[in-house]
Order: structure tokens, then sequence, then C-alpha cells
């Protein structure tokens, strides 16, 4: 037994029976997390972190620690997934809706139709078919082929986890707008934290693919905006190339953070018309491209079919593909039901910042929860009065004050370390209790470490189950919580993070991710290219986002 154990255990001695209780169970479950969640030999220790500020007890009325009860409808998500899979080798996929306090909203029959039409597509086309290996002889020749059997988007996706993760949920869009099949890229590590989102085939390029050798970049000859740039390709020779007579194999479409003008003419209705000829199209994207397709005119007939709320795109389809593997749902598993099923209320805090240390920002967030009464204000402060009146704390059964749990994810444990000594050094001003978490602290981001990406993955997804959610403005790992879990943020304004706070957040204009890069002027004529419903972002505000018509 360490020395800073022994301590502990000899100070417990002189507690009262009830608190010492509490800190014999702390003693006896930390070690067990700490097993359960070890990294791979090589890899650091995943160890997850738990601190409470107050021990809770269970009586029969906490009826919030059992699962919520849901019916087959609500466990498909409305629709979105199907039966089919075998269910002990993706657990996420059934019972994620067992877990998630917001039921989220309900598909379109029309988008329910479109998916069966999509995966009967992947399966009929996809890899180990005869379709695909003609396809793919076809592209290993050079030549393109005239009115071909099945068309393929390939989606290269990048950076962090959010990045790759919002990047690859709008190709999986514009490959059912332009009925292709959908495959991604699998040096991402997408079958370590995702399971196939397709029955009866794989989304997964399989290995040998011919054109992984020669890397995909600006230089890229096959690159879209290259070659409309270059006369290769245009737009009034719809059936062939002005260079050679025919259409390439394929195309690259390079819409990464250093795009061109003319990468961004993928986003018009002529180029569009024009790559519906070209059977093979490798996309590479580290944003979430879906703003720039409601911009084609071509695709917003079908868009509206698709979504009639359309601030819920990434909501429905971040949901039918994204389920964490096995490994990764225990670790969100446990954690939730060890932290915050017997809650009255979760309320998810995500802090990306650059900053180990912040005061400015800590008083934003601490501004921003109590202000929009998402926590209560705390007494006893010397330099200040409570922020928002008090009101009475949510109760449970038999009259006790039920608690609410905080979710905080940051690199840095010093926001969370200071939020939670705040509410335990002082009292609520309305005898709530406040119980903080965090999962872990990487304290900076490791790209390609495989268990600091199963918590990343994790962690998104905690969030995304809390009741109310607080992120950080460009961020997108929050980008993907608040899509997963259908609620619309308040958004950390993160260019105050050096001024006096007086608008420390603000609510979200749509739960939507943002499109950091998008289109800047119309394809026929120069202007701003927004629609009613696409607008530029709150916390980008050269970006776009897709917003809910009747909200404006």
């Amino acid at each position: 037994m360490t020395t800073k154990t022994t301590q502990l255990a000899a100070g417990c001695k002189r507690l009262t029976p009830a608190i010492n209780g509490v800190i014999v169970a702390f003693v006896l479950v930390v070690p067990t997390l700490v097993i359960l969640f070890g990294g791979s030999i090589g890899e650091q220790p995943a160890v997850w972190i738990k601190t409470a500020v107050a021990g809770i007890r269970r009586g029969p009325d906490d009826a919030s620690f059992l699962h919520r009860k849901t019916t087959l409808h609500e466990r498909l998500l409305g629709g979105l997934l199907v039966h089919g899979f075998d269910q002990e080798s993706c657990h996420s996929r059934y019972q994620s809706a067992v877990y998630r306090r917001n039921p989220g909203r309900k598909p379109s029959q029309y988008l329910v139709s479109k998916l069966r039409r999509q995966e009967a597509l992947q399966r009929r086309c996809g890899p180990g078919t005869a379709a695909y290996a003609n396809a793919l002889e076809q592209l290993k020749s050079g030549k393109s082929v005239a009115s071909p059997e099945c068309r393929y988007v390939v989606s290269i996706s990048y950076r962090g986890l959010g990045n790759r993760i919002i990047s690859t949920a709008s190709g999986f869009l514009y490959a059912m707008l332009t009925d292709r099949v959908f495959l991604v890229d699998p040096s991402t590590s997408m079958d370590e934290l995702f399971c196939e989102p397709f029955p009866g085939t794989s989304w997964l390029v399989p290995p040998g693919f011919p054109l992984w050798y020669q890397g995909f970049y600006l230089s890229t000859p096959e690159r879209y905006g290259k070659m409309r740039e270059d006369g290769v390709l245009r737009t009034d020779a719809v059936n062939g190339s002005a260079a050679t007579g025919e259409l390439p194999a394929f195309a690259y479409i390079h819409l990464d953070h250093n795009q061109t003008d003319h990468d961004k003419l993928f986003f018009c209705d002529d180029d569009q018309r024009l790559l519906s000829n070209i059977q093979w199209l490798i996309i590479r994207s580290d944003g979430y491209i879906a703003p720039g397709l409601f911009l084609v005119e071509a695709f917003q007939e079908e868009l509206h079919r698709l979504f009639p709320e359309r601030d819920a795109v990434f909501h429905h389809l971040g949901r039918y593909l994204f389920h964490p593997t096995n490994r990764v749902w225990g670790l969100i598993t446990r954690y939730y039901d060890a932290h915050f099923a017997w809650a009255q209320r979760v309320v998810g805090i995500q802090v990306r910042v650059p900053w180990s240390e912040s005061p400015e920002v800590l008083k934003q967030i601490k501004t921003c929860t109590q202000n929009e009464r998402l926590l209560p204000a705390v007494l006893g402060e010397e330099d200040e009065e409570p922020l928002v009146k008090t009101t009475a704390p949510r109760r449970g059964g038999r009259g006790r004050a039920r608690p609410t749990a905080v979710l905080i994810t940051s690199l840095k444990a010093w926001f969370y370390d200071n939020m939670k000594g705040m509410y335990w050094e002082r009292a609520t001003a309305n005898g709530e209790v406040v119980v903080f978490d965090q999962p872990s602290h990487e304290e900076v981001q490791r790209y390609g470490v495989k268990s600091h990406e199963h918590k990343a993955w994790a962690e998104m997804y905690l969030l995304s189950m809390a009741d109310a959610l607080v992120t950080s403005g460009e961020s997108t790992f929050g980008y993907v919580a608040q899509g997963l879990s259908g609620m619309r943020p308040w958004v950390l304004d993160m260019g105050m993070a050096n001024s006096t706070v007086g608008w420390p957040c603000g609510r979200d204009m749509s739960m939507e991710p943002c499109y950091h890069v998008p289109p800047t002027y119309g394809c026929k004529r120069r202007e701003d290219a927004v629609l009613p419903h696409v607008r530029h972002c709150k916390d980008w505000p050269t970006g776009l986002k897709i917003v809910d018509q009747k909200d404006w």
C-alpha cells in the first residue's frame, strides 16, 4: 500500500460512519477503474479519474439509476437502424437508446427508405462483389467507362477525431445524393473505433486499393480543381474532356483547408453534372461539407425530402453511421453507470483552449453556467454576489435533494480542478448537490495513439448523453457531441478569453456542425453563398451552418 493510500485509510477511522462508508467505497472502486481502462502495451495508461463533491446514497425511489425504458422502435432510432446485425459484435447499435436521456429527433420516412436503398446498393456493389471487382479493374486500366454499373465515393478524412467524424458523415450524405457506394479509408483506425454501419457488407476499402500508393495533394494531376483550371475538364463538354476526348478513370476532390476556388467548383451544378460521369471519386476533407451541398440547386429538393428539419442532418447521419465498437462502448457504459445514471440531471462542459490555465476562461464557464441556470450559484464568495437568483433545488424521492452531475471534458485538468473545488469548498445557493467528473486529461492531443482516440470517442459520446451541453466555439469535438445529442448547445465565446466577461456564452442557432471553409461566392454570379436555411456560424463568422427555417 502506498503512503498516500495509508494516510487516507488512517484518516477514515476518524470520520463519521456515513462518510467513512463513502470513502471505503471510493478506495475499492478506483483500482477497478484503472484495471478496466488500462491502455495497451507501449501506450500511455488509460486511467480515468472521478472525484465526487459529496457521497450519494441510492434508495428505492431513485428510479433514475435504472436505464431509460425503451421500445423496439426507439432502440432502432425511429427506423434509422434495421435488424440483421449480430448484436454481440456491436453492443452499442441497439443499446444506445437505453442510455440517452434525450431520445432525439424522429427521422423522415423518406430518409429511412433512402437508407434502405443505400444499404442495398452497398451490398450489390461493395467490396467482395463482382461489380466491385469489375470497377476496380476499370480503375487500374486508367480509362473511363460509359454508363458504369456502379459508381463510388472514397472518403479520406484526417486530423483529429472530431474532424474525421464530421467529414465522413458529410461524405456519406454526398454518396446518398449521387447514388454512389460509400467507402472509407481504413488507415485512420475506423474499424477500431466504429462498428460497420451497413448490413451484409463493409464500408472499409479493402487492402490493395491501386490509388493509395500515389497519395492525394494539391499537386495530384487528377485533382478536379487542377483539371478544371488547366482546361483538361470543361463543363461545356460534359460527355468528354477537352484534352483526350474521354473522362478520367477517377477524380480527386480536394476539399481541405487549403482548397482553391477551382476546387470549390465542386459545389456548382454544372460541375456536378460533369462529375456524375466519372466512376470513382476520391474526396479528401477535414471538415463538414454538408452546408456546401445545400448550395447545389440540383440537390435541394432531395435534401428537403430527406431532412424536413434542416438542422438535423448530422444528428441523423451521425447516429446511423457511428456506433462505438465494443471496447469503446465498455468505456462509455461503465463510466455512465458509475457516475451519471443516478443523477437528476447531467450537464456536459467541453473545454477546448490552447492554454493550460486561464482564469478568464474559467470565469466564462462559471458565468455562463450560472447565468443560464445550468448550475446553481455558490455562497460565501467575498468578491462577488451570486450571479442568479436562488431557486429551490430539484428533489428526488422522499424529499431528498437530487444531485446534478457535471461532466467536464478537456485535455487539461486545471478547469476541472477549479470548478470542482469551487463547489466543494462552498455551499450552493439553493442547497443543490453538484458532483463533478472528468474521465481523462491527456494534456496534449496524441494523434494516432489508440488509447487516446478510444477515450476521445468515449468522451464525445458521454457528452452527447447529457441533458444540457456547453461547448467551446470552433471545436469539432463539441460539434460531434451536440449533433449526436440532438441539442443546441451553449457556446463559449473563445474570442472573449482575454477580456472582461460580459456575454460569456450564447445559445447556438443550430446543433449542426460549422463548415469552416465553404464556397465564398455563387457559381453563376459573384454573391455571398447563403440561403434561408444556411447561415454564417456564430463561432466562425466566415463559415456556414445549416439551420431550421422555422427558427429564423
